[in-house]
């Protein structure tokens, strides 16, 4: 029954994505760019829909557990962190942004062939980053991780671990990308761990067991990061440690 369950709601998602695609293409991206002033309202309402409906999908349907996810009052000048357990981090820091949507620095294998989430990805303008990029091209990414950083007016969000953990624990920062971000403007930086994903970190694990996650998730800050040309790495040092100390915090409260 739980597997059964876990297939039932990820053809469900799978189904939606394939009907919501033309949906984004043909109505959502021409209202948006139709008039600049309600680009910020139509993508944030648009996003978060996605966002809730897939969680809410894999509560009801597959019978995952997943707490609720804490909030963030999006506005400009935010940097929100979060640790990379699963396919699920996206729609999770997604639906904790509230009043505008966030802009996520996401990898290049996502920019093509993934019905709706390829198109999002260029339509929201999500700054592309990929590891086994060529310098000049690895140059051209970096450069803009970094137009973004400075000129964003909404959210911007990436995962420093800069890939999916494989024991659920807080892996090593690839800091590059963090520091240059940060060198760009002052934020206010919050921070998203979550735990209980990592076990069915791939939509193939899904089938396995949806009704398995116990998802739990807590928010820490703003951490104020108010000089552009202050010491990145200690500041980033710090953030990691209060994940790391978060991340237990969440193991040790969960029921048994």
């Amino acid at each position: 029954m739980t597997k059964l369950r876990g297939y039932a709601a990820l053809a469900v998602i799978l189904l939606a994505l394939l009907f919501l695609d033309p949906v984004q293409r043909l109505l959502i991206a021409p209202w948006a760019q139709a008039s600049p002033a309600r680009r910020i309202r139509v993508f944030s309402r648009w996003q978060r829909f996605l966002a809730v409906w897939t969680l809410r999908c894999l509560r009801v349907i597959g019978g995952a557990g997943i707490q609720d996810v804490p909030k963030i009052q999006g506005r400009e000048g935010v940097l929100i962190l979060m640790n990379h357990q699963s396919v699920l981090d996206i729609p999770l820091v997604v639906a904790a942004v509230h009043d505008t949507y966030p802009k996520i620095i996401t990898r290049k294998r996502y920019v093509r062939r993934i019905p709706l989430i390829s198109h999002m990805v260029r339509l929201y303008q999500y700054p592309v980053v990929d590891p086994a990029a060529d310098p000049s091209e690895t140059r051209r990414m970096l450069a803009s991780v970094r137009d973004a950083a400075r000129s964003s007016d909404v959210p911007l969000v990436i995962f420093p671990e800069g890939t999916r953990t494989k024991d659920g624990e807080i892996g090593p920062f690839q800091t590059t990308g963090l520091r240059m971000i940060l060198r760009q403007r002052p934020w206010s930086v919050y921070v998203l761990v979550a735990d209980g994903f990592w076990e069915r970190a791939k939509m193939k694990h899904f089938l396995a067991g949806v009704g398995a996650i116990r998802g739990r998730m807590t928010l820490l800050g703003p951490f104020e990061w108010q000089d552009p040309d202050g010491d990145a790495e200690a500041f980033t040092e710090g953030v990691r440690a209060n994940m790391v100390a978060a991340l237990a915090t969440l193991r040790e409260s969960a029921p048994a």
